[in-house]
């Protein structure tokens, strides 16, 4: 199921990239053939690490520290002037946590963030697509972020762009670094939007994304009934939200603010949310309404 959502995401973003007004056809041909050459992994690894030579005993928690210190050391050490392993993961499966490598132009979900609340096997495909596949579609965007965007197919460092595709791209993440500069976490601590640009440009497109994602899934079957009230539209919004659903200290908050390029979950949530027009609409959101931006400051790169 999770390998069809990632599957189904990449289709709706490479429709997406298809019908993208203010892209040249010489810079979408390099999206799609970067979007085409993704790598996915998803769960666990086929190829696990030796651990064998790591002496792990009860005699001193600081000697086991460094012991497995050493190790980790060591095993870099070793790929120097070696093969780039294809098969080898950043982080390990129980990882609660999902990433975009641009230097091997794949994404990646490790067995641990495939639980609630991002995925839940016994949940609708709304709440699903909701939180999961915007997840995915997160990862997917930041392949064309204002970092990811400078690597190629191949995890080169490369401008695929032409100058007009490049501004045209600035200047729709400068409308993201905008709203989010504007919002205030308390009085006299602001966003620094373009801290939090790549993050919150991932976030807008993936959510994006995943509702093409979900609308298509639809095709052909059925409309799901509402739940408890909710239509499938809306349980696809709260599906993100419940992922963000989180407490901060007010010390905590500041320290996120100032130092984190992830926006504080709130804004996570909020902020692309009142960029969609789907989600006026799931809602009966009307002009003027707190969760929806003005026409002229609505922000949609992708």
């Amino acid at each position: 199921r999770m390998k069809t959502m990632v599957n189904n995401l990449i289709v709706a973003f490479r429709e997406r990239l298809q019908k993208l007004d203010w892209m040249s056809d010489e810079t979408r041909k390099q999206a799609i053939a970067k979007l085409d050459a993704f790598g996915q992994k998803i769960g666990y690894p086929d190829k696990w690490i030796d651990y064998s030579l790591l002496n792990v005993s009860r005699d001193s928690y600081l000697a086991n520290v460094m012991r497995a210190s050493e190790f980790e050391q060591t095993r870099d050490f070793n790929k120097i002037n070696k093969p780039v392993d294809p098969l080898e993961w950043g982080i390990t499966p129980p990882t609660v946590n999902a990433y975009n490598s641009s230097l091997r132009n794949e994404i990646v979900f490790p067995a641990g963030i495939l639980q609630a609340p991002f995925f839940n096997p016994d949940a609708d495909d709304a709440i699903n697509y909701g939180a999961i596949g915007a997840v995915i579609g997160h990862e997917i965007t930041h392949g064309y972020d204002d970092s990811g965007s400078n690597f190629d197919l191949h995890g080169n460092l490369k401008n695929w762009w032409t100058p007009a595709d490049k501004k045209n791209f600035d200047e729709r993440a400068t409308c993201v670094v905008d709203q989010f500069s504007g919002y205030e976490v308390e009085k006299g601590l602001n966003i620094t939007g373009k801290l939090v640009s790549g993050e919150s440009i991932a976030d807008l497109g993936g959510l994006f994304v995943a509702y093409d994602a979900f609308e298509k899934s639809l095709k052909g079957k059925p409309r799901p009934a509402d739940i408890d009230g909710f239509s499938p539209e809306q349980r696809f919004f709260l599906g993100w939200a419940q992922v963000w659903a989180e407490k901060y200290t007010p010390e905590a908050a500041r320290l996120q603010t100032q130092s984190d390029p992830h926006p504080l979950s709130r804004f996570r949530v909020n902020g692309p949310m009142s960029n969609m027009p789907q989600f006026a609409e799931a809602f009966q959101c009307k002009p003027g309404d707190a969760m929806v931006r003005e026409p002229a400051k609505r922000c949609q790169i992708w």
